[in-house]
């Protein structure tokens, strides 16, 4: 008994382990996604095609750039799917003069951005909180000749510079950052936005499903998945759950075998009691009760104890297998699940040896007294 036990938790443990290290992974690296900024961009539609590549912008074509209406943006809170919408960040883009060169300000609704943006916060200075606060790129300020604390005037209104962003390699680092409202007074286009980043990171999220239901809502907009990254990361992961499955596959048989061999034995063994209790009046109902009811309980005690066991060593193995990574918990349901396995496997694996006990010959169970 004490064999049939040792392989249920060592099945049940290998199982939960396998189940809690993914689960973990999952999440983790769903947390890491999260930090990558948006990944649905929301733009008005254009006939005509970009003429810049990796930062380099050749021109040679000048049109009329359209705005969505920021009234329309909570249309996007509507679709089927907006429970898995993170963060809606809009933004105005536009031309300004600042100390004789044109430079992009950007209009942005700050707690939104910095929701999106995590990385903005390794910045020189405080966020801007007031409509009369901005924040520099930093290309933009060496450029310009700025720093934090310093005063700039845009359209004859002054703006207290109150940060400078940290080098991002990107647009950014050349912009004004400014308060949406205000960027709206300054450009002359109250009540408009140019863009939208989407944030829609969650497990299991239907990125391609959300961007079609953006976009039967904003017929004018062209709404684009930049999913190619999460995909990769995904598939990463769904890989190791087909492996984490496969192993489960194989060790579940194992202990399953490793029941009946052990269960035969002790059926077995226990031929004398076995025909007594057919002497005494004891049915064949009754000696398939008593085996099954026995593999029952012991399933019920390797199933959890091969829970505990799993999760101490998944909690264990989380550092190593993820540098920083942290434990996703115990989780309940798969208790009851592991606990549910681990007796269907004893009961499955134990109603061939009952079957051979309730059919004993009580003589010859007797002749060996």
């Amino acid at each position: 008994m004490l064999f049939l036990v040792l392989g249920l938790v060592i099945g049940v443990s290998t199982v939960v382990t396998l189940l809690s290290i993914t689960d973990s992974m999952t999440r983790d690296i769903e947390q890491r996604l999260n930090r990558f900024g948006a990944n649905i961009v929301m733009v008005p539609k254009t006939e005509s095609l970009s003429l810049s590549y990796g930062g380099i912008d050749v021109g040679g074509v000048n049109y009329s750039v359209r705005e969505l209406d920021q009234a329309k943006l909570a249309d996007i809170r509507t679709i089927k799917d907006s429970k898995n919408l993170s963060v809606v960040a809009p933004k105005l883009l536009g031309p300004v003069t600042v100390n004789g060169r044109t430079v992009l300000l950007m209009g942005v609704l700050f707690e939104e951005e910095l929701a999106l943006k995590t990385w903005w916060h390794k910045s020189d200075g405080i966020f801007p909180e007031k409509e009369d606060e901005v924040m520099l790129g930093s290309q933009a300020a060496e450029l310009l000749g700025f720093k934090a604390g310093d005063t700039l005037v845009l359209s004859g209104i002054p703006f207290k510079i109150t940060a400078i962003l940290n080098s991002t390699g990107s647009s950014e680092d050349d912009a004004v950052i400014a308060d949406l409202g205000a960027s709206q007074k300054i450009l002359g286009k109250a009540g408009k936005i140019s863009m939208v980043e989407i944030s829609a990171f969650c497990q299991g999220c239907p990125i391609s499903e959300m961007t079609l239901q953006i976009a039967e809502k904003f017929p004018d907009a062209k709404v684009t998945a930049m999913k190619q990254a999460v995909m990769s990361k995904m598939q990463s992961i769904d890989m190791f759950k087909s492996f984490s499955l496969g192993v489960s596959v194989i060790v579940v048989l194992i202990g399953s075998l490793l029941v009946f061999v052990t269960m035969m034995g002790s059926v077995n063994e226990r031929t004398r009691e076995i025909g007594i209790f057919r002497a005494i009046g004891f049915r064949r109902g009754h000696v398939m009760q008593i085996i099954l009811l026995e593999a029952m309980l012991l399933g019920v005690i390797g199933g959890i104890l091969g829970f505990v066991t799993g999760n101490g060593i998944a909690y264990g193995l989380m550092p190593i297998v993820i540098k920083d990574g942290a434990f996703a918990g115990i989780d309940s349901y798969l208790g009851i699940v592991s606990i549910l396995m681990a007796v269907a496997l004893s009961l499955l694996a134990s109603l061939y040896p009952a079957f051979k006990a309730s059919n004993m010959d009580p003589s010859e169970a007797l002749r060996s007294l």
